[in-house]
């Protein structure tokens, strides 16, 4: 094993293990996330799709499982969670939480269009 390969799998191991913690989250504990959600008028049932996706999806990213796809619905999810809900850059912890999400997605369409075998 390379350690180009040791440093691309621990990267995405990293990027996959935000997903996938966030997602057991929810699971174990869904009424803040619930409440947070209605605050936004997002429909309570979009929350078993979310902890599906960041499970799923993480764990596909952690397995290197069609990573292409996978790092870019992830890089999507990312946007859609900054433009949803950080949306109140007036707001100094919102702002950091909006570009923190898009730098996330930024990390996840580059490992996406690496991925990629033209």
């Amino acid at each position: 094993m390379t350690i180009a390969l040791v440093v691309a799998t621990v990267g995405r191991a990293m990027l996959a293990g935000l997903f996938i913690l966030a997602g057991v989250a929810k699971l174990l504990g869904p009424a803040p996330f619930l409440a947070h959600m209605g605050q936004f008028s997002v429909p309570r049932l979009a929350l078993p799709a979310v902890i599906a996706l960041e499970i799923g999806v993480g764990a596909a990213l952690l397995m290197d499982w069609h990573t292409p796809i996978t790092a870019g619905v992830l890089s999507a999810f990312c946007v859609a969670t900054a433009v949803v809900f950080h949306h109140q850059l007036g707001d100094r912890v919102e702002r950091t939480q909006f570009f923190k999400d898009l730098a996330l997605a930024g990390a996840l369409a580059a490992l996406a269009a690496a991925g990629v075998r033209g």
